[in-house]
């Protein structure tokens, strides 16, 4: 049964529990950004592995999204989350070891746990406040930003507090990721109550119909791509943005916080879109405005490295508004809540696969040309093919799957349901 915020200090706990759980989701992997090139330089990494280490919760993300509600239906919901709050923990102690080998596989954890997180919680927002699931996910999106931008900006401050404690015991980049361990830790206390309940995702998510003509489908794919290019574009700059500003002559806590200011202009948009897309049926031109917005950051940021404060907000913005954008497509392109749930199951597996790739090929290119023009450059014409692509899947036409086995779109939303 739904709550009702209203009533109860039960409703607040679990509200709170989750904001804590959505700060841990990003708080927990974006404060290795600011001291990328520490870790590089301490380990002997190369550009393409530094890459990588954003690249592997991607793939977690890809790999284990698609199992995490079937966790959820043998287990319950409350304890699946509470077992990826428990794994980002590990995750964060592993990866503080101070060697390569537990860097990368204590990052493999951590994605694991925020792959759980990530496909469970939406679904825990629809069945317990289904009224109130665009100000919740506004303020979810919005409180995700803060994490992030938490985690980035005490990622400096916590790399020399670990010379003035004299700790020896490990590296002090070791030391600055293992700070990001609060998270976890405060959201796993906050959950605990919530262990008592062990119920299952709501009916939307749990009973699934295969849908796996969406998979020939062209409507289907420019989603896909749609968020698959939003999330390449978004997890370069997470990984490789403080060493972009480095290079350009800021400090590094200058860097720390400027990435901090990019995780927080991510989820701006959140507040900003959710009320004005109600109003707004056709999704086109505003998907385009994001698209150009990130453009716009990443060609300033090329040629006017000195205003980067503007430019990374403009890439944050605009970012952020497409995550938000792209995930909405997929209710608005589907015709009942099973399809879209297939949908956003082929968006996130694909659109983190293609993501996956862009750390890796952008140190590729920094590392072969020994400059970040070659790789901007290349960035900013994944932005052109995203303001055209914008142009298709921002359409507000359903894809629907008529009795022979065709696929149609229709534009009215009443015809659409007869046909189906």
């Amino acid at each position: 049964m739904p709550h009702k915020l209203s009533k109860g200090k039960g409703p607040v706990l679990l509200i709170a529990g989750i904001l804590l759980i959505a700060a841990t989701l990003r708080g927990t992997i974006t404060g290795i950004g600011p001291i990328l090139d520490f870790v590089s330089q301490t380990l002997n990494l190369s550009a393409t592995q530094a890459g990588m280490l954003t690249t592997l919760p991607l793939l977690a993300f890809a790999i284990f999204s698609p199992i995490s509600s079937g966790l959820a239906r043998k287990v319950g919901l409350e304890p699946s989350l509470m077992l990826a709050l428990v794994l980002m923990t590990i995750g964060v102690i592993v990866r503080s070891a101070g060697s390569t080998t537990m860097l990368f596989l204590g990052t493999c954890i951590i994605g694991v746990g925020i792959a759980i997180g990530n496909v469970l919680l939406p679904s825990l927002l629809k069945r317990d406040f289904p009224t109130q699931v665009p100000t919740l996910t506004a303020v979810y999106v919005l409180v995700m930003g803060i994490g992030s931008t938490i985690s980035s900006s005490v990622a400096i401050p916590l790399f020399y507090l670990s010379d003035k404690l004299h700790i020896t015991a490990i590296p002090n980049w070791a030391f600055s990721l293992a700070g990001i361990i609060i998270f976890p830790v405060i959201a796993i206390l906050v959950w605990l109550p919530q262990l008592n309940r062990h119920t299952r995702p709501s009916a939307d998510t749990a009973d699934i119909d295969s849908h796996s003509y969406l998979w020939r489908s062209a409507a289907a794919w420019q989603v896909t791509i749609f968020l698959g290019i939003n999330s390449f574009i978004m997890y370069i700059f997470i990984s490789w943005l403080p060493s972009i500003l480095t290079h350009n002559g800021y400090t590094e806590n200058q860097a720390g916080y400027i990435e901090g200011i990019l995780q927080f202009s991510t989820a701006v948009p959140a507040l900003v879109l959710i009320p004005l897309m109600v109003k707004m049926k056709d999704k086109r031109g505003i998907s385009v405005v994001m698209a150009l917005l990130t453009f716009i950051g990443i060609i300033g940021l090329l040629f006017a490295p000195e205003h980067a404060v503007i430019w990374v907000v403009c890439i944050g913005f605009g970012c952020g508004g497409g995550f938000i954008l792209g995930l909405s497509l997929v209710g608005i392109r589907t015709h009942n809540a099973q399809q879209a749930a297939v949908l956003s199951g082929m968006a996130q597996c694909m659109g983190y696969l293609l993501a996956a790739t862009g750390p890796i090929v952008f140190g590729f290119l920094h590392e072969r040309t020994g400059s970040w023009h070659a790789p901007l450059l290349m960035v900013s014409s994944f932005c052109i093919i995203l303001i055209v692509l914008a142009l298709f899947a921002g359409r507000s036409h359903v894809i629907v799957r008529t009795k022979d086995g065709k696929d149609i779109v229709i534009d009215d939303t009443k015809k659409q349901i007869e046909s189906y």
